[in-house]
């Protein structure tokens, strides 16, 4: 039994270090669904923009590493981490500067002057903010030489403030819908739409940043939520050309692009400013086409990772206050961390995190088609 079991952690580690390989597969089968959908929905055209900006995307991030190297901007790893991620010391990090504007500019080419760019408007607004944040809190940890810039309380004031702006516009423009839509069912919600939407920008942001802890680990769930949210966006609407489907998309391409510098050994980090950004798209882009519910299912990983954190930490806290000792329930968190000092391979964890969002990407689908 031992030996069987040692016999399939080999093979996984084979098969998930041909990395490079995988990355490719998944560039290869994101493109040829986009493919098959352009050609089943006429007006989609989805897959030239994937393919521009995730080109775009990898040749900027490319020529910006050795940008940052030249200044010195590098992953500071913090003291109570997985021992094994000193290794990636001196990683160039702030990565989202370059393929996060990428995919925001693109998409602006794609809208302009078009019925509802306002829409394309206010998200860019959103998910350069929460660039900006992550920014500031990447520089201050780069300035204090730790792994910790903003204060907790900081960051999460910062966020509020942006998603406050956010729900102002969307209201005042009539972009937020007044119900949210959970499997089959339509519930009509009015005002609560409002908290909501800030909580949803808070929760995605955070679960994001919260994710991105392993090499390609965020960059590659991002592709593919992104690409499912595309099409999520594109089966309710066959007709229109004017749905947030190519702003998923191009998203993606900016997040695929990214990969291919990002899998494992990262050659550059994206840092709070990339993973901060594509949390709040995510959050806004889900919210303003009522596609929470999917954004729910297909973002497992993220939740998973969040949860963990919150789990871990309430169960800390309880027992110290009742035995005097704290326990806990994961070696780590976020969850990744766990799978990591239960001495799984790092490259093994990442790719079944990426299989298991891809399955939940294709749960969503078939579970939408059908209702």
């Amino acid at each position: 039994m031992e030996r069987s079991k040692e016999f399939l952690s080999k093979k996984l580690i084979s098969f998930f270090n041909s990395i490079n390989i995988q990355i490719f597969i998944l560039f290869g089968l994101i493109l040829s669904t986009l493919i098959s959908f352009d050609y089943y929905y006429k007006n989609s055209n989805l897959t030239i923009p994937f393919v521009i900006t995730t080109l775009v995307s990898s040749i900027i991030t490319l020529l910006g590493i050795p940008k940052l190297k030249k200044i010195k901007i590098k992953q500071i790893i913090r003291e109570e981490g997985p021992k094994n991620h000193f290794l990636k010391k001196g990683t160039p990090t702030m990565g989202g500067i370059f393929f996060v504007p990428i995919g925001v500019i693109i998409s602006n080419l794609i809208y302009f002057n078009k019925e509802d760019y306002k829409v394309i408007l206010t998200l860019s607004f959103v998910i350069i903010s929460f660039l900006l944040i992550g920014f500031i809190d990447d520089f201050l940890s780069l300035k204090k030489q730790l792994n910790t810039g903003l204060k907790f309380n900081q960051k999460i004031n910062l966020q509020t403030f942006i998603s406050l702006i956010f729900i102002i516009i969307c209201a005042s423009n009539n972009l937020l819908p007044n119900s949210i839509q959970i499997a089959n069912e339509i519930f009509y919600i009015g005002n609560i739409i409002y908290p909501l939407g800030i909580f949803v920008l808070l929760a995605e942001s955070n679960s994001t940043n919260l994710t991105d802890g392993l090499d390609g680990l965020l960059s590659g769930c991002s592709v593919l939520i992104f690409t499912g949210l595309a099409i999520t966006i594109l089966i309710e609407n066959p007709n229109n050309n004017l749905t947030l489907a190519p702003l998923c998309i191009v998203m993606a391409g900016a997040c695929m692009g990214f990969l291919f510098l990002n899998n494992y050994p990262a050659k550059i980090f994206m840092g709070d400013s990339g993973s901060l950004a594509i949390g709040a798209a995510l959050g806004g882009i889900a919210l303003l086409s009522d596609n929470l519910w999917s954004l729910l299912i297909m973002g497992g990983i993220l939740a998973a990772e969040s949860i963990s954190v919150i789990i871990q930490v309430s169960i800390f806290k309880i027992s110290k206050r009742l035995k005097g000792k704290g326990h806990k329930l994961f070696l780590m968190t976020p969850l990744h961390h766990h799978f990591e000092l239960k001495g799984n391979n790092e490259i093994v964890i990442v790719g079944s995190f990426w299989l298991v969002t891809l399955l939940l990407v294709i749960i969503n689908l078939i579970f939408f088609i059908n209702t």
